[in-house]
């Protein structure tokens, strides 16, 4: 890929993604093979203003090496330098710059209780962390290709091509032309999203029921008051910036341990690095109580046990089928990506800024109003060509927000 072009997405990630401040510190995340774009993220924030650069490294293959020669008991330590460092970004709020390059199986063959043992360990103890800069800081995901992750979607490409394919999607997934302003180009994409929740908004829906041929048949009700949001958030001290890029849902949290049904997986999940093809998930009282899966129904099985609130949504987002990744027809065995391509549900932690006045609330009363607590936040997919949803208002109207997997409103 030429660097030129590469070189306009990282400053798409600084400026329209993270929104980099001038002034404020920033922690850029990303794999070893990665090095060239990441320079590009460091270098392009410091141009933004920062104040300072930190580059966390990861290494999937070194990962994979810990989980195989460690005890649990050592991989479930949380190193006070560790903390230390979580405390420091609570300290100093810096703007956040995920870069997502992962092999989707490239944690196959790890085992899962060790793996899902620890991080529930770990997890407990990095929490309060992530809960005191929630909402109080810029951040976001976007993502490059690595040759494992290309020659996963082309299979049947070499692997030089495979990258070169993989790159010219994700450009066309972010608005990333060679002669295009994609700053303007989010601007307006931003714009057609708030248009949509604001539609959403002004329906004030009890519930939402879900239906499609393959076996979808699910109702999920919301909260009092909630709103759905989408695109670019906002920061109390009116700073914007976009967690995800791409990014074509509109999304809410729902009540908390309130729906019954069954939703069937339409795309595969990759979840710590090992992939579920086909999979389904029943609920009862709020909570699911039962996984099906063709393989891996073990890792499922444990990932709703993680916690109290592992079991229940944390999120409801719609994505018509009508849109672009959806049309590309690419699989990109990446969420990032793939749920951006259907409606999709996620397990686990909720959105506080689904709630209206979130900012002057504790967490205790955002727990109270509904939205759902948990370690986890696993989106997996279940939009279809034939899906429908239709919203049951609190003043008692049924109208139609989906049909045939597009939006009807």
């Amino acid at each position: 890929m030429k660097k030129t072009i590469m070189r306009k997405y990282a400053k798409l990630a600084v400026q329209k993604g993270a929104n980099l401040q001038k002034g404020q510190g920033c922690i850029v995340s990303a794999s070893v093979g990665e090095h060239e774009f990441a320079e590009m993220v460091v270098e392009e924030a410091y141009r933004a203003g920062a104040k300072w650069v930190r580059v966390d490294w990861i290494d999937q293959a070194v990962t994979k090496l810990h989980y195989r020669h460690q005890t649990i008991t050592e991989l479930s330590k949380v190193e006070e330098w560790e903390k230390a460092k979580m405390q420091h970004m609570v300290d100093n709020l810096p703007a956040r710059i995920m870069i997502a390059s992962m092999d989707p199986d490239g944690m196959k063959g790890v085992n899962v209780e060790k793996m899902q043992k620890s991080n529930m360990a770990r997890g407990k103890v990095l929490k309060p962390y992530s809960d005191a800069i929630e909402s109080k800081h810029q951040w976001t995901i976007v993502a490059v290709p690595s040759p494992k992750w290309a020659k996963k979607v082309f299979p049947g490409e070499r692997t030089s091509t495979a990258v070169e394919r993989l790159w010219a999607e994700i450009l066309s997934a972010v608005r990333v032309t060679e002669d295009n302003d994609p700053v303007a180009e989010w601007s307006a994409h931003n714009k057609r999203l708030r248009e949509k929740c604001e539609k959403l908004n002004s329906l004030d829906l009890e519930h939402l029921h879900y239906t499609a041929p393959n076996g979808t048949d699910f109702t999920c009700w919301l909260i009092p008051g909630s709103r759905w949001v989408g695109g670019c958030e906002a920061l109390q001290n009116g700073v914007e910036f976009n967690p995800n890029m791409p990014s074509e849902e509109v999304f809410t949290s729902p009540l908390r341990g309130k729906c019954e049904g069954r939703l069937i997986a339409t795309l595969p999940l990759s979840y710590q690095g090992v992939l579920i093809n086909s999979f389904s998930v029943d609920f009862k009282d709020g909570k699911a109580v039962a996984v099906h899966a063709d393989e891996h129904q073990e890792l499922l099985e444990r990932m709703i046990k993680m916690d109290e609130g592992a079991c229940m949504l944390g999120e409801l987002a719609l994505v018509p089928a009508d849109s672009p990744i959806s049309n590309s027809g690419v699989l990109f065995y990446n969420t990032l990506f793939d749920e951006n391509a259907a409606c999709h549900v996620a397990l686990g932690r909720g959105f506080n800024e689904t709630l209206n006045g979130f900012e002057n609330m504790s967490d205790d009363e955002i727990k109270e109003a509904g939205v759902n607590d948990s370690m986890i936040h696993v989106d997996f997919m279940i939009g279809c060509k034939e899906l429908n949803i239709t919203g049951h208002t609190r003043d008692g109207r049924d109208v139609a927000i989906f049909r045939d997997g597009n939006w009807a409103i």
